[in-house]
């Protein structure tokens, strides 16, 4: 049985549950919809898992907040035995224009605390990274204000769809692998 750990980044708290910050929990959820998930409160994090064709996918919404996701991601990798190559961290990205998805085998944390934080707790940059487009339409130091507001009415229109199209990643990312999946998505 494969084993694969579906990091959603994101801070816990009502007064984030609908940030642009939060797309990775976002994403989880949307995914724990279509498939009638229940997350459960346990060390650090909340989780869910969802068994696919022989395989096994662990979701994370860690509980460490943001900037501390490394401590949530090192603890359930090495508890569930899971390989590196197995681990899919989902993050907002200034970066891209919203809604868009890019798939990626390693980089660099791209500013993101969040992901500066994995790599410095797994030491390496070599980690599957899902960064979804929350577009750069802030003025000059509004940068924590915006990636910490919600979403423009404009957006959440549009985000049901983009969260479909997220879910679907995710599936193709297990059973397809990562390259197959790259080329699905990326850019779309």
């Amino acid at each position: 049985m494969k084993k694969y750990l579906i990091v959603g980044l994101g801070n816990i708290g009502e007064k984030y549950a609908d940030t642009r910050h939060n797309i990775g929990f976002k994403v989880l959820d949307a995914f724990a919809e279509q498939e009638n998930l229940i997350f459960e409160t346990q060390k650090l994090g909340d989780l869910a898992t969802f068994k696919l064709k022989g395989k096994t996918m662990i979701f994370l919404k860690p509980s460490t907040f943001m900037n501390l996701s490394g401590k949530s991601v090192l603890y359930w990798l090495t508890k569930e035995k899971i390989p590196l190559e197995n681990l899919l961290v989902i993050t907002d990205d200034l970066n891209l224009p919203f809604g868009n998805i890019r798939l990626k085998t390693k980089g660099s944390d791209g500013g993101h605390n969040g992901l500066k934080d994995i790599q410095e707790t797994l030491q390496t940059t070599n980690y599957n990274r899902f960064r979804f487009g929350i577009s750069d339409a802030f003025s000059k130091g509004r940068q924590v204000d915006y990636v910490l507001g919600e979403w423009s009415a404009e957006e959440s229109e549009k985000l049901k769809e983009r969260l479909d199209t997220s879910v679907k990643l995710i599936k193709s990312f297990v059973l397809e692998g990562i390259n197959i999946a790259m080329n699905k998505y990326n850019g779309k």
